[in-house]
């Protein structure tokens, strides 16, 4: 038995929709691009000639040939599109971070399974060559106990740039953008923190929204526990540390750089091609033994792959898969997401279970 690929409509064409979205979905076999709202023609038909172009997204609910909608507009507008997407009887995708806050994603959530549509969020950095190497050094075991987990995301961006991502408006500033991603992988690797402690702060000229984050996860109980997961972002890193710094009991992992695939999203390429993915730094592990002796070996990086994510969202909502991003998943973030909110405005640690 044969099935008609999945047809994907996406509202909006910013640099999230044009860079993530559009390229990422459409190298995914069974799921294509079918419809885009924009109020940029020309710039859609630019990279996608042959796809059909309305003007809002109303419009694209109303197209009965859509099955999936993508949403990758501003953060504030996350949650009335998802809410209207479900109520039209579509699947929905939406950018991260899910919703402006946690009541939102509980609202989205239940609409979900009113409806009995999938819901997922795009949380790509799953799929970072880095991170799913990470996940294979826990999984080895070779470095003991995790002890103490560092994991950056550091730029140099010293200018202002006029983007709503850096306006004073709901949703903006690095905290809900990157902490999404940092937040995410915590959670993925450790489970919920006990604790969480944030300390935002404005750092660049001009700037109107948190630029810099600094995050404390504790993990007091439960099997990874003692442990301390350590979560950073800055706009003004000319030299960026490590991308993550793992310590355990018997040794150490050591990653710099970052993953290839949104560098060579926004140079055009697409998702398939040879060597897609491949990040060519080595990270380092240093091993110790009983006799106290060290031995250090590079530990190459596997290839990353965002289409993997929307290769699991086709198979869920043809039931062959579960949702690679369920909504009790997008909840629990947002809801460690504001309780960071609140721990920078009270100035100290609060507990996250």
């Amino acid at each position: 038995m044969t099935f008609s690929p999945l047809r994907a409509g996406l509202v909006g064409y910013g640099f999230a929709g044009q860079t993530f979205h559009a390229p990422v979905l459409s190298a995914v076999p069974g799921l294509v691009l079918g419809a885009v709202a924009s109020s940029q023609p020309h710039k859609v038909h630019a990279d996608w000639p042959g796809v059909d172009v309305v003007p809002d997204a109303a419009a694209l609910l109303r197209r009965a040939d859509i099955d999936l909608v993508v949403i990758a507009v501003p953060n504030a507008q996350h949650h009335p599109l998802a809410r209207e997407a479900l109520a039209a009887g579509k699947h929905v995708v939406v950018d991260k971070p899910f919703t402006l806050d946690a009541a939102q994603a509980r609202e989205l959530a239940a609409l979900a399974l009113r409806h009995d549509r999938l819901l997922s969020v795009y949380q790509n950095r799953r799929f970072d060559a880095d991170f799913l190497t990470l996940r294979d050094v826990l999984a080895g075991g070779e470095l003991g106990r995790p002890v103490y987990l560092e994991s950056h995301f550091d730029r140099f961006r010293p200018q202002v740039r006029d983007r709503w991502r850096e306006q004073a408006v709901p949703g903006a500033g690095l905290w809900v953008d990157l902490g999404a991603h940092l937040v995410d992988q915590a959670i993925q690797l450790f489970g919920r923190p006990d604790t969480l402690q944030l300390d935002t702060a404005v750092l660049r000229d001009g700037a109107l929204v948190d630029d810099y984050f600094h995050a404390v996860l504790r993990y007091e109980v439960g099997p990874h526990a003692p442990l301390r997961v350590v979560l950073h972002s800055t706009t003004l890193a000319a030299h960026a540390a490590p991308r993550y710094i793992l310590h355990g009991t018997r040794g150490s992992y050591v990653k710099h750089g970052v993953d290839p695939q949104e560098d060579a999203l926004r140079a055009g390429g697409r998702p398939g091609g040879e060597g897609w993915g491949v990040d060519g730094l080595d990270g380092e592990l240093t091993l110790h033994a009983d006799d106290g002796s060290a031995q250090q070996r590079a530990l190459p990086t596997r290839p990353g792959n965002y289409a993997s994510y929307y290769a699991a969202v086709r198979d869920a909502i043809l039931g062959k898969a579960p949702n690679p991003v369920p909504p009790e998943q997008a909840v629990e973030l947002m809801e460690l997401l504001d309780l960071g909110r609140q721990s920078a405005a009270e100035g100290r640690a609060l507990a996250a279970r």
